[in-house]
This record gives structure tokens, sequence and C-alpha cells, in this order.
């Protein structure tokens, strides 16, 4: 029975160390580590930033436009043959006036020399018949007769001429020959496409513009353009012609702007950001894009500002602890990577640029803009 009772009492000893074990392995410690996680100051976010600044912008109206060449054609014969030559490669510049294709033209040649004999003995019979009205040995009528055959043979000699002038296409303006589409011995019809000749110096972009912008566009205003085979580089030019109606269908007013091609880097059908600089020079708040936070509740932005000292605090130098203050913003124009601020920031304040999705409301940060992203890496087209 002592036997029992002291394995009963060792039983229970041992039972009520296990469980107090248990309940401070997993109730009490579970809180005591909830709570030293509570107390403890959440981590640092580094960020990088940038300063609100003023820039003059000047209103822009934004636009998706196309190039065409200012004159642009299909070479292309007025009457059949076969390619007897060509005088050009692909893609070579040619002058004006000068010789592109030959068609044979070997019936046309013999016309004409059979036509050159008949013009001769026409004016040979024209003139015995001057000579005889002058004596009196002919009558009138056959002076007229001869008059008329000379015209007639005249006339063939001409439209021969004219036939084997058609038979050799010439540039009718100086520009660049595109790829060949046909081969020396090909037939080829009338109007049949050999290749196209553009004009690429200077060059058009025809843009639509929405009717309510049609009050802000004039003749003479300067447009910039983009496009994506050069998105670092922007070519500048100038509105040469509004289009006389709007489209009953899209309601928009086609503009066609001048572009200066020197380099004719820029080709017909390419597609264009094009921005029309309309109306008066403003001064903007200006900040990255990437700065701005966009949300249902409205678009913020997070001003960094140097926490107060602590009175009686030794602060090393260059220590300084940053804080974020959530911040509203109205928001105005965009242009390239940065975006107008209406409100809400002031100039020479500092703001998140990176960094802002790890932020809230009053949360220490550390300052380093080595990890801010090149404004070339953007991928917002210019509006």
């Amino acid at each position: 029975m002592r036997r029992f009772l002291i394995f009963t009492f060792v039983f229970l000893l041992l039972a009520g160390f296990a469980g107090g074990l248990g309940y401070f392995q997993f109730i009490v410690k579970p809180e005591m580590i909830k709570g030293f996680i509570a107390k403890a100051p959440p981590p640092v976010a580094v960020v990088a930033v940038a300063e609100a600044k003023h820039e003059d912008w000047i209103d822009r109206i934004p636009a998706v436009g196309t190039f065409r060449a200012v004159q642009g054609i299909e070479l292309a014969p007025q009457v059949g043959g076969l390619i007897r030559a060509f005088h050009f490669d692909s893609g070579q510049e040619v002058a004006k006036g000068a010789l592109l294709v030959e068609l044979d033209d070997s019936v046309e040649q013999a016309d004409l020399k059979s036509n050159l004999a008949t013009l001769k003995n026409a004016d040979m019979a024209l003139e015995r018949q001057r000579q005889l009205i002058t004596g009196g040995s002919t009558a009138r009528s056959t002076l007229d007769a001869a008059e008329a055959a000379r015209d007639q043979a005249s006339a063939s000699v001409e439209r021969s001429r004219a036939l084997i002038g058609q038979k050799a296409l010439t540039a009718p303006f100086a520009g660049r020959i595109g790829l060949r589409r046909a081969d020396i011995g090909q037939y080829v019809s009338p109007g049949t496409g050999i290749a196209s000749l553009q004009q690429l110096d200077p060059i058009f972009v025809d843009f639509p513009v929405p009717e309510q912008a049609v009050t802000e566009l004039a003749t003479g205003q300067t447009v910039e353009v983009t496009v994506d085979a050069w998105p670092d580089e922007t070519f500048k030019g100038k509105v040469v012609s509004l289009d006389a109606r709007v489209s009953a269908e899209t309601r928009n007013l086609v503009v066609r702007a001048e572009v200066k091609n020197e380099t004719k880097r820029l080709r017909p059908g390419m597609f264009a950001n094009v921005a029309v600089l309309a109306g008066k020079t403003q001064s903007l708040i200006t900040l990255p894009r990437t700065s701005v936070t966009y949300s249902l509740y409205g678009d913020s932005v997070y001003v960094v500002k140097p926490v107060p000292a602590q009175p009686g605090a030794a602060q090393a130098a260059g220590d300084q602890q940053m804080v974020v203050e959530r911040r509203p913003v109205r928001l105005g124009a965009a242009r390239g990577a940065s975006i107008s601020i209406l409100s809400g920031v002031e100039a020479g304040e500092k703001v998140v640029s990176e960094g802002q999705l790890k932020l809230m409301a009053g949360a220490r940060v550390r300052v380093d803009n080595s990890l801010a992203l090149p404004a070339t890496l953007n991928p917002l087209p210019l509006q």
C-alpha cells in the first residue's frame, strides 16, 4: 500500500510538471513572443526618393498617327510590253527625270521610221504643190490636200514618238526606289506595279484629333513625334494643314504635319506618337510617375520628412532618421516619365519614388537612390 501511494504521488508530480511545461510551451510562450514582436519597432524600409520641382510645360494634344510620303507612287507602265532593261537597284536614291525602266519598243521604232519616211514624202509633195500654185498650174484644192497629208504624216510621227516615250519609265520626282517586283524579259500589263518611289524628306504624319480640340489647333504649331524604332529620340515638325471636315463616324479631325527627315529613317506607314504643342507655357510641379500610388480612395504620395530629434538624445552626424507621411494629391497632365501635381505637394519636398509597396503612414525609412530605375526604362508613352 505504501508503494502504491508513493507511485501515485510521483505520477501526479510528473503529470503536473508535464502539464505546466506544455502550458508554458503552447500558451505562455507564444503570447510572450507575440508581445515582443508587437513591441519591437518595424524594420527600417529602404526607398528611393525624388524631389518635387518646377518645370515649364506647354499644353499638349496627344494623338496617334501614321507617316506618309509627301509624294509617293507605284511605278507602272501606261502600255503593256516586255521589260528590256532596269536602270536602278532596289533601295537606290534617284534624281528627278532619271530613266528607270525600259520596255521593248522595237515595233514602235519601226513604225516611227515608216512614219518619218511618209512625212518626208508628204513634205516634198507639199513643196511641189506650192511651186505649182505660184505658177497657176494647179488648183488650190490640190495644195490644201497636200498640206493635210503632210499634217497627217506629222501627227503619225508624233504618235509613234509618244508611244516610244511610254515604253520608258522615268522618275517624276527625286526619291528612293523600293523593292523591284519584276524581272527583265517579263511581260507587264498596263498599270502593273514594278516598284514604289517615295520622297522621304520631308515626310508627312497624319493623325486624328477629337473635335473638342479643334479650337486649339492652327497651322504652324509645333509637333513632337516619337516612334517605337527610336523611343529615346524626338522628331519635330509643323502642322501644315487641317482637314476640311470632321468625320461623322469618329468625330475626329485629321491633321497633317510635316517633319524633317534628313536621315531618312522615318518611312511611310510607320506608327507615330504625336503631341501638338498648343497653348501657353505653364510652370507646374512635377514628380516621376512612379511616385504616385493609385487606389479607389484617391491618389497619394509618400512625403519623406526627418524625425524630430528627442531632447537629450545623442545622434551621430549624417544618421538622421526619416519618416514618411502619406499625402493625397490631385494629378494633372503626364509627359513621358513625369506627371504634374496640381495640389498636395510643394516644390522642394522629397517624395518616395521607389519602394512604396512596403510603406504605411509614419513608417521609418532609409534613403538609397541607387535603387531608382532609370527614366529610360519607363514604358509609358509620351502624352
